[in-house]
């Protein structure tokens, strides 16, 4: 088993949730990503998604890409965002997923980027637009190395698919809980109720729900539905703020806590 696996077997001994937290690497600066990261484990983060900044992020909202972009500005690349997970597993055995798009990935070179993100210590990743079918390019380089595909399931997609990604699934599986993009609007609670049974029937992987979470009353109510949430756009704009009134390590340590308590408080098996 790998660190991600690792991660929920513990929670589920605990009878604890997995509390996920989205960054966009270089943002506000690669020095500065380093030290969330690092607060972020001590703080009660359970798994950090690293996210690749890429020029034309379809599936984020107005906060990530606003982030995105200046990460870009900053000079970020993928190299670097992998040059900085080598640095942190210096301090920190904290999983990481890679979230992103498949041109930086593609450019890069599959087998080389399979390789190197290996040797840094990425245990997942999320490739947001490489569909199912062709997904095998990365893969043929990347299962063998452990690194665990992590795949959305959406609310328009049927049972059928729902079965196709789950078979093919590692890791974890990502409910997106809103249509849309990241951080526009609030999760429907019985929805995803409903995509959750259907999830349930077709794979034993854990589920985590993401998209539009930003409250810890939310992360309470949607955190019971599955087995762990993701918080992006929210996370995003408390790095913003603390960016720019120079508290940022205490204003997302303090963020993250608030929301592990809140997540424990009602979601003890």
């Amino acid at each position: 088993m790998g660190r991600i696996e690792d991660k929920f077997e513990a929670l589920k001994e605990r009878g604890e949730k997995a509390l996920i937290v989205y960054l966009t690497a270089g943002y506000p600066s690669l020095d500065a990503t380093q030290e969330m990261v690092l607060a972020l484990d001590k703080a009660g983060v359970d798994i950090v998604e690293l996210g690749v900044p890429f020029s034309d992020p379809t599936a984020d909202g107005p906060i990530i890409q606003s982030a995105s972009q200046r990460a870009l500005k900053e000079g970020t690349t993928l190299e670097k965002v992998l040059a900085l997970v080598s640095e942190l597993r210096r301090n920190s055995k904290i999983p990481i997923v890679l979230f992103g798009y498949y041109n930086p990935i593609f450019s890069y070179g599959n087998e080389r980027f399979s390789r190197r993100a290996a040797e840094a210590g990425i245990d997942g990743v999320l490739v947001v637009d490489l569909p199912l079918e062709e997904a095998f390019e990365l893969r043929r380089f990347s299962d063998p190395l452990g690194i665990k595909q992590i795949s959305l399931v959406a609310p328009t997609t049927g049972r059928d698919r729902i079965r196709q990604i789950a078979a093919s699934a590692s890791g974890f599986l990502y409910l997106v809980s809103i249509t849309g993009v990241t951080g526009t609007q609030k999760p429907a609670v019985e929805e995803i109720r409903e995509e959750m049974e259907e999830i349930r029937k077709c794979s034993s992987l854990p589920t985590v729900i993401g998209f539009g979470i930003s409250t810890p009353a939310q992360a309470t109510e949607i955190a019971s539905l599955g087995d762990g949430i993701v918080v992006g756009s929210a996370f995003m704009k408390e790095i913003d703020e603390g960016h720019r009134n120079n508290n940022l390590i205490e204003r997302i340590s303090s963020y993250a806590t608030n929301l592990r308590i809140a997540i424990n408080s009602k979601n003890r098996l």
